[in-house]
């Protein structure tokens, strides 16, 4: 009796375990299911940059940086492979258009552009309401199980003629090398402000991108550099990496917040950005050589002990000035008339050629 009784009791135990089986396996999945769900958009971004390995980021703790802002118009040659083509073809899509889809996908996060104009990468500026901007600035969207979708044409990307951008220029003393590294981009939406006037219009900054978490994805995008040769052997972080953008200063990071576009004299907007610019270069140039002091004494002349005096010749008279200029006037003719005597000799001399000194 005591064996048939633990026999059922085993079984009766056997049974439960097998019944508790399955919901545990369902709970673990579901759970792996909301792990991969949380954790999709980080593996995306790191194979992107296992893929497509960029520049390092910019050490925290370099001994001296410098932070501008420059804008871009996308009118001007050298900014030109960000504009074109306007409109996508088979192989080829302008900056925007390739930003656009990032932020619409929520791949790359976006930040807001506050009144300021400074950037903030915190989570509480991250912009999480795509909506919000389709509607704000007039895109044409279709909505589908909480996702939206734009087309190819309905993109912006023709109005987006200006780039805002932040550049650091730092000096890293681990690597003692001088960089200028793009930090942050901003597309700037260009619209006719409606009365006519083909001068006056209205920027409207979209949003803030940090450039390290687009970087992965712009190794990606071809662009044509030049218009000589038309093969897009050219990527759009190496465009930035390598500075191939021309940008005017509009504002610098400084103690006051002060932005140079707000000054009414456009002289002086113009001087302070050159003066700018050559702070740049010489810093640069300063950092591997010194420049030459020029001495006002010989650096091997002797000084002369003190309490000697000096042997010097006494200044001249007028007399003696004359009579030394005469001198040496009378010394550069005659050694004007040897040279030419010298001259006529050497003239007069038949040339004797090895021909006739043959026998």
């Amino acid at each position: 009796m005591k064996r048939i009784a633990f026999i059922i009791f085993g079984v009766l135990i056997m049974a439960q375990s097998v019944q508790a089986q399955p919901t545990r396996r369902r709970t673990t999945t579901s759970n792996a299911a909301a792990q991969q769900g949380k954790s999709a958009a980080q593996q995306q971004n790191d194979r992107a940059s296992l893929m497509f390995p960029t520049e390092a980021e910019m050490p925290e703790d370099v001994v001296w940086r410098r932070d501008i802002y420059r804008q871009l118009d996308l009118m001007a040659d050298k900014n030109a492979p960000l504009y074109y083509p306007v409109e996508p073809t088979d192989r080829q899509v302008n900056l925007f258009t390739y930003l656009f889809r990032l932020f619409l996908t929520k791949r790359v996060p976006a930040y807001t552009y506050k009144l300021d104009g400074n950037e903030s990468f915190a989570e509480k500026d991250r912009v999480t309401d795509v909506k919000e901007i389709l509607d704000r600035y007039y895109i044409y969207y279709e909505e589908e199980n909480g996702k939206y979708t734009v087309a190819d044409n309905d993109i912006p990307s023709a109005n987006v003629k200006r780039y805002y951008i932040k550049e650091s220029s730092f000096f890293d003393q681990r690597t003692g090398t001088y960089h200028a590294k793009v930090t942050a981009i901003c597309p700037v939406l260009i619209e006719d402000d409606g009365f006519g006037d083909a001068g006056a219009v209205t920027p409207k900054p979209l949003f803030w991108m940090k450039y390290d978490d687009i970087a992965p994805y712009l190794s990606r995008l071809p662009i044509m550099s030049s218009n000589l040769n038309n093969v897009t052997n050219m990527t759009a972080d190496d465009y930035f990496t390598m500075n191939r953008y021309e940008g005017k200063i509009y504002k610098t990071a400084n103690m006051q917040g002060k932005v140079l576009v707000n000054e009414p004299d456009t002289v002086k907007v113009r001087k302070e950005q050159e003066k700018i610019e050559r702070q740049l270069v010489e810093f640069e140039e300063n950092i591997w050589h010194q420049r030459e002091q020029v001495d006002s004494l010989d650096s091997v002349a002797v000084e002369e002990p003190k309490g000697r005096a000096s042997k010097r010749r006494p200044a001249a008279t007028g007399k003696e000035k004359a009579v030394s200029q005469g001198s040496t006037n009378r010394r550069s003719s005659a050694a004007t008339k040897e040279k030419k005597e010298k001259s006529r000799r050497s003239s007069a001399a038949p040339a004797v050629s090895a021909r006739r000194q043959r026998r």
